[in-house]
């Protein structure tokens, strides 16, 4: 959410999409902030809990939780003195919607090239 706030102090109305798409992939081209997303997809989990699973500082893992929170992937909330992380769930769909329209454009081209070869094939056994 870093990046709205950002858009917002320096006027811009909304991100662009592009940008937007472009910090959550290059985030989860880690494979540590791949493995947050992972576990933050079974439920919260602190930077604490986060931490025991890798063999890295609390600290990096600290950065990584950053990476993903600046492009809205995660977000913090306060809970007395827990400050668990969450998965957004409206910026994993739109990532999963961007990738599914390019996999429905290649479907249709498969199923009209299955139609094709069908064709030749009924063709050839006359």
């Amino acid at each position: 959410m870093d990046w709205l706030i950002k858009c917002m102090v320096d006027n811009e109305s909304t991100p662009d999409p592009e940008a937007v798409l472009d910090r959550a992939f290059a985030a989860l081209g880690d494979p540590v902030r791949r493995a947050i997303v992972a576990r933050l997809s079974r439920g919260e989990a602190t930077v604490n809990e986060l931490a025991a699973l890798f063999p890295i500082t609390k600290q990096a893992v600290s950065r990584h939780i950053g990476v993903l929170e600046d492009a809205g992937l995660i977000t913090r909330s306060r809970d007395g003195q827990r400050r668990p992380c969450h998965l957004d769930p409206a910026a994993l769909e739109r990532l999963t919607s961007w990738i599914d329209g390019y996999r429905l454009a290649a479907e249709s081209r498969f199923r009209k090239l299955d139609a094709v070869l069908e064709t030749l094939k009924e063709e050839e056994e006359r």
